[in-house]
């Protein structure tokens, strides 16, 4: 039985992953919380992977949020993250461990790339400006990973997934992402009877989205994969893995979806004086579908699941 090191295990993707696992069986996942293993301390991190036998490790630790969080605290996003990979990266090669999965953020294509995006696009132009130091630490994991395969043989896979929501997103009101935000916005102002909620913008940018379900099964198989298959359809400079749904949507048919599906019967109204920001992101999900994985929740499914989970744990969030 291989032991598996799931970092990160009580955030929304690093939770799924662990749900994924447990399912298949035949692992011994081992797991820390904050308080038992400061990912950012580089003794702490190498002292645990000495006292474990670690077989694999799937790099979910990361510190997240929404464009308010990543405006608001841009030296923690850069330093916390490259900090946590680091650590991890290098204390795995060092105690010999073959296999790591790295999890990434689309955040890291250039602003205005071709859509929709290739892994080809890395590095290509100017990153968005309200999350550039997270994404730069995302893509210095990414050439971790290559750098290490390239010097030492490891087998060290990324993966850089869409927009995510799911089960233990953070519902918080200025730092979540915008599911989540929006899914809470609704539910308060159904549960109130408002007349009307205000969102941003146009509703005219297009946006993906993927079920976290659908982000730890693809995860899995990206790291089960054979090495040769997986080489086969990577390239040296481009060793990562983009996964999505390879559809998108716009926010005006989000916010409707939302509103459907949390009850809200109100008006709602748009704020055209807010910005827009990116016109489309979209993922080319053509690398991953050649290696076997599609993902299978509709953006609708996906939302009633989600919104189901939110509101069974309500009490979680009222104080924030």
């Amino acid at each position: 039985m291989k032991t598996v090191f799931v970092a990160g295990h009580r955030g929304m993707v690093g939770a799924a992953i662990v749900r994924n696992l447990e399912k298949r069986g035949g692992v011994h996942i081992v797991t820390r919380t904050r308080n038992e293993l400061d990912l950012t301390s580089q003794a702490a991190v190498s002292q645990f992977f000495a006292d474990n036998d670690i077989d694999e490790v799937y790099l979910a630790a990361a510190k997240v949020g929404g464009i308010h969080a990543n405006n608001t605290y841009p030296a923690e996003f850069i330093y916390e993250n490259l900090m946590i990979e680091a650590n991890i990266i290098h204390a795995a090669h060092v105690n010999d461990v073959q296999k790591l999965l790295f999890l990434g953020s689309s955040c890291i294509y250039p602003k205005l790339a071709e859509q929709p995006m290739t892994e080809k696009a890395l590095l290509t132009g100017t990153l968005e400006e309200t999350n550039e130091p997270y994404a730069i630490a995302k893509i210095a994991g990414i050439k971790l990973c290559e750098s290490y395969n390239r010097q030492y043989g490891r087998d060290y896979r990324s993966v850089m997934p869409t927009n995510l929501y799911g089960p233990n997103d953070n519902f918080h009101p200025d730092n979540s992402h915008v599911i989540p935000a929006l899914l809470r916005r609704f539910h308060e102002a159904a549960q109130r009877h408002d007349a009307e909620v205000v969102a941003w913008g146009s509703g005219k940018p297009m946006r993906e989205f993927l079920h976290v379900y659908d982000m730890a099964a693809a995860s899995v198989h990206v790291m089960e994969l054979d090495e040769a298959t997986y080489d086969e359809y990577t390239e040296p400079m481009f060793s990562h893995i983009n996964v999505g749904t390879g559809v998108d949507c716009t926010i005006k048919e989000l916010v409707e979806t939302v509103a459907n599906v949390t009850g809200f019967k109100g008006k709602i109204v748009w704020d055209t004086t807010k910005p827009d920001g990116t016109p489309r992101k979209l993922m080319d999900v053509s690398r991953l579908k050649y290696l076997g994985w599609e993902s299978t929740l509709s953006l609708e499914e996906g939302l009633y699941q989600t919104y189901g989970w939110f509101v069974d744990n309500i009490s979680k969030f009222r104080s924030s």
